[in-house]
């Protein structure tokens, strides 16, 4: 088994709280231009594929993207960690700019179909598959571990502002020039972020840290026999990984279903969500405030199994309100979940298998829980919302059960922020 390393970032960086220091911020900035062009692109992207093609049409197209994106993920955790995130990140973000910029640029001079849309969608789907294990791979190397609970709790208050700002600032491209216009303005938020990452100072990797040698296949299995090897991290997979796939399918397709079986419309489903947004919000910012939380494994296996039982329980709720409060609660639970996943991913791993442990993680969380939304669709046409979301919220519990009896896991704990050393009285 590898040991863990405990190195941190520089000095300078490990001894500043994470939301003051201004290497951390340029980073979030850099992250959240991108996350609200990422709302841009996709709301410009499904209005386009309408425009030109059927609906089924339009479905596939903006679908297009899970494929790459589940195929190479494992492959883009191993180039996260073989040139670096940031240098990934930066390449990444480019591609994503030129390629969005193109087919604005086709935009403004025709109707070319379909196809361009088609090849944009696989190309930020192939994309993704390098820059998402690169994102993970990137906090641990620009502040201290201790500051990584705070870190996620800002880029979740970051998540919540883009999804807010991303899905009118794409509406009001389309309004005023059309899908091309809207493309160009995600473009040019991609383009944004690539500053802030060029003036991000990374830790440099201590002199035991350098590349593993040999080829990328036996890169991967190498991160794959690390992770398994380390028994923390491996129960924090199948928590993720059990955790998402209870999850994703009910508070996605399965809501709108339960909002039609109610009749609640889509006013309802966007009070419901509000209610989620409103707890994930809340809780990223009290991490971000506090920084720290004791016991996080336990706490993070605790959370599971609550937001569980709030899932089931939203099924039955028989009135908006009382499903608002409801998904408040599970947005609360899940959004700390979240962060604490994260947090110990990024503090327990080496960093030298960051991007291949993150990829993992993304894996099934990105590649393999968003192959639930039509079972999801399927099972609540044939028997309602209630059993299904009984079933999802138990595989979201056993998540939770797991970490609880995985001791390891249950005993985890983020690192602590390190102290100022005090001058001599």
């Amino acid at each position: 088994m590898h040991a863990t390393a405990t190195a941190a970032a520089p000095s300078v960086t490990a001894q500043r709280a994470a939301h003051r220091d201004p290497n951390v911020l340029r980073w979030l900035g850099a992250y959240a231009s991108s996350a609200v062009g990422d709302n841009v692109y996709y709301l410009a992207l499904s209005w386009a594929a309408v425009q030109a093609g059927t609906p089924a049409q339009a479905g596939l197209v903006t679908a297009l993207s899970a494929v790459p994106r589940a195929l190479l993920m494992l492959g883009g955790g191993v180039v996260a960690d073989r040139y670096g995130p940031r240098r990934v990140l930066i390449g990444s973000g480019a591609a994503r700019c030129a390629a969005v910029l193109a087919v604005a640029a086709l935009l403004l001079v025709g109707r070319p179909g379909l196809w361009p849309l088609a090849a944009l969608a696989l190309v930020f789907g192939a994309v993704d598959a390098v820059m998402m294990p690169a994102l993970g791979a990137l906090p641990p190397r620009i502040t201290g571990r201790g500051e990584l609970a705070r870190v996620h709790g800002m880029r979740g208050l970051a998540v919540r502002l883009a999804a807010v700002v991303g899905a009118p600032l794409g509406g009001l491209g389309v309004a005023l020039g059309g899908s091309a216009t809207a493309f160009g303005l995600a473009g040019l938020l991609f383009a944004v972020s690539l500053p802030l990452l060029f003036a991000v100072r990374v830790a440099e990797p201590p002199a035991d840290d350098t590349p593993e040698r040999g080829t990328a296949w036996s890169r991967l299995t190498d991160g794959l026999r690390y992770l398994r090897g380390d028994r923390v991290l491996s129960s924090l997979i199948v928590v993720i990984a059990l955790s998402d796939l209870g999850f994703v399918g009910p508070l996605n397709v399965g809501l709108t279903l339960l909002a039609d079986e109610r009749g609640w419309g889509a006013g309802g489903v966007g009070w419901v969500l509000a209610g989620f947004g409103t707890g994930a919000g809340a809780v990223s910012l009290l991490l971000t405030a506090r920084g720290h939380l004791p016991r996080a494994g336990l706490v993070l296996s605790v959370s599971g199994v609550v937001s569980a039982v709030a899932i089931g329980a939203l099924a039955f709720m028989p009135y908006v309100a009382a499903a608002a409060a409801v998904a408040l609660c599970i947005g609360l639970v899940s959004g700390l979940n979240g962060v604490l996943c994260g947090a110990l991913l990024q503090a327990r791993s080496d960093r030298a298998y960051a991007g291949r442990v993150t990829s993992v993680s993304n894996f099934f969380s990105l590649g393999v829980a968003p192959l639930t939304f039509p079972l999801t669709g399927a099972a609540i046409g044939l028997w309602g919302a209630g059993p299904v979301f009984v079933v999802s919220a138990a595989l979201c519990g056993l998540g939770g059960a797991y970490g609880l009896c995985s001791g390891p896991l249950r005993r985890a704990e983020l690192p602590g922020r390190p102290c100022r050393a005090q001058p001599p009285g």
